[in-house]
């Protein structure tokens, strides 16, 4: 871990050496094709998919957060397909998280069991099963949308003791938020899409390793079929992670308020926040994360009522997807989630605090 602090590491990581006439971030390398040498042939740069220098400045940058070796995808999703085949097989049992993203849990019921891999689903919160027999452990903390936290250290251990890997999704927690890789995770599965780029402009995903000969079977996966993020993604993404420090501080500071506000309502139910101290979550997230993100959940009790929040608010987007600069929120029942019909996660941005809690107040008073 690097001795200097969040707001230096992100605003240099990743960079140039200085170079007097060069700007702080190159520009995007958007070539396919390179010139080879004529007598040699390949070169480091020789065809865009399996390289490129802009992806490979950026997986510097994330690299450096997650404290691993990094391989960027087109998105999140593209990420996590692409670990969970390049390392399970025929007759491989996978545990992934009740709670977590649900495309995950369709993935599996679909292409994964159709190759022959048994999954198991286990809340994020426990409790655990015997990992006897198990290949992999997903975990995804803070779940996505519950707010469920896990012991990474803890259920990592139980998971090496039974000779099964461990993937944690850390799309929601960041590298600012917690570090997996130090905490025993063999691999770190994100969508960049979310609170790491955080301008609602790009997707992008990616996969951290120290292991490499996992990374080797992630690379050469992404090289065979091609789910690469293109060079002016990888630019706008290496861009956006010099504000992650500052952006991350504001959304945090505007859950706690929200949390404050939604939480002395009669007329709200639910409300879920790893940083509120009467969450169930709290005690586990305070040991180990170093910052909680900007995510809150809660329930109005129906869609109509969701429907009559976002209507009347000015500040909240009704909007899927997490982590941006502006406040959103979603009813997430409408895509799948096995959630209440009332249930929201809602998004802070990082508007002043001040605005946004007397936005949400006549919203939710005229729901």
């Amino acid at each position: 871990m690097s001795d200097k602090g969040d707001g230096t590491l992100v605003v240099h990581a990743g960079l140039p050496e200085p170079v007097p006439g060069e700007p702080f971030l190159p520009g995007p390398v958007l070539a396919a094709p390179y010139h080879l040498d004529p007598v040699t042939g390949p070169t480091e740069n020789g065809y865009g998919r399996p390289d490129n220098p802009t992806r490979r400045a950026l997986e510097a940058a994330i690299g450096e957060l997650e404290g691993g070796a990094v391989r960027a995808f087109a998105t999140g999703q593209a990420a996590i397909t692409a670990l969970l085949l390049s390392v399970l097989k025929s007759g491989d049992t996978v545990a992934l998280p009740a709670d977590g993203y649900f495309t995950v849990r369709a993935f599996a019921e679909g292409t994964l069991r159709g190759l022959g891999v048994s999954t198991v689903l286990v809340p994020t919160a426990g409790p655990y099963p015997s990992f006897d027999g198990v290949r992999l452990v997903l975990l995804e903390t803070p779940a996505n949308p519950g707010l469920d936290v896990c012991d990474l250290a803890a259920v990592s251990a139980a998971a090496h003791a039974a000779g099964a890997l461990v993937a944690v999704d850390n799309t929601t927690a960041t590298p600012l938020g917690q570090r997996p890789l130090d905490l025993g995770a063999d691999l770190v599965v994100a969508s960049g899409t979310k609170a790491l780029t955080g301008h609602s402009d790009v997707l992008l995903g990616y996969v951290a390793a120290r292991d490499e000969e996992l990374l080797t079977a992630v690379t050469t996966w992404r090289a065979q079929t091609g789910g690469i993020p293109g060079a002016f993604d990888c630019w706008l993404a290496h861009r956006s992670l010099a504000t992650l420090d500052l952006r991350l501080a504001r959304q945090t500071a505007n859950a706690a308020a929200v949390t404050a506000l939604l939480a002395g309502r009669d007329d709200v139910t639910g409300v879920r926040w790893p940083g509120l101290e009467s969450d169930p979550s709290y005690e586990i997230a305070r040991a180990q994360m170093r910052r909680i993100p900007g995510i809150v959940s809660f329930d109005l009790g129906s869609a109509e009522r969701v429907a009559r929040f976002l209507t009347a608010s000015k500040l909240v987007f009704a909007a899927t997807s997490f982590g941006g600069l502006h406040t959103t929120a979603d009813r997430r029942a409408q895509w799948g989630d096995d959630t209440p019909p009332g249930f929201v996660r809602l998004s802070c941005g990082i508007e002043d605090t001040a605005d946004l809690m007397a936005d949400l107040t006549a919203g939710l008073d005229a729901a």
